[in-house]
């Protein structure tokens, strides 16, 4: 830890980042009440793992590439877009009727690459840790990736338990509206809606 400075202050940041409402906890809520909570524990461990895949990017450096190119960065945010879109019309589009064990009809590899590809694939979390991690790592330190990959796995494993938290309790909110019939056919299409919105907002995001 002799890296890194400040370690409280970016223990608070964090936590005040992380439960600020932000695409990452919208995507793992929105599972939660759509799908229920073993859908949401699986999308926060894909999405968490997301957090690891940025981390690491930021160590070995990778994240300048974004930060420098226009063209990459459009690529990303671009291929992240459309591919929260899809999921998006895909649950808007499925007409099966909506029930409590519908989440254990979805393979848990499906879930979890999903709640990976969906974070992963956002230019702007990889520019956050470039722009977030280094200002607790002591400068003569900044060249090497182990603080950074310390930070980000504090980062990573606080972001687990607020969201494993959050599926619970968007879980148990679901499971109730899945009980009135006439809010349960809407789920799919409300959840769809919102990873559209997602999609459009990531698409039309700049790079500064």
């Amino acid at each position: 830890m002799t890296d890194i400075q400040n370690f409280g202050l970016f223990l608070t940041l964090s936590w005040v980042l992380i439960i600020t409402p932000g695409p990452d906890s919208i995507y793992v809520m929105t599972q939660g009440i759509s799908t229920g909570k073993r859908a949401a524990y699986i999308s926060a461990t894909g999405v968490t793992l997301g957090i690891l895949v940025h981390t690491l990017f930021a160590a070995l450096g990778l994240s300048i590439i974004l930060k420098t190119s226009a063209v990459a960065f459009s690529a990303v945010k671009l291929i992240g877009a459309g591919y929260l879109i899809y999921l998006g019309v895909k649950s808007i589009l499925d007409k099966s009727e909506l029930k409590l064990g519908k989440a254990g009809e979805t393979s848990g590899r499906k879930l979890f690459t999903r709640g990976l590809i969906t974070n992963t694939l956002n230019p702007k979390v990889a520019l956050f840790f470039m722009a977030f991690l280094p200002q607790f790592i002591r400068s003569e330190s900044a060249t090497t990736p182990m603080p950074f990959v310390t930070l980000g796995f504090v980062f990573a494993l606080s972001t687990l338990i607020f969201l494993l938290a959050l599926s619970y309790f968007s879980g148990v909110a679901g499971n109730y509206l899945m009980t009135k019939r006439s809010t349960s056919k809407w789920i799919n299409k409300i959840s769809g809606s919102i990873m559209i919105l997602l999609g459009i907002r990531l698409a039309f995001m700049n790079q500064k």
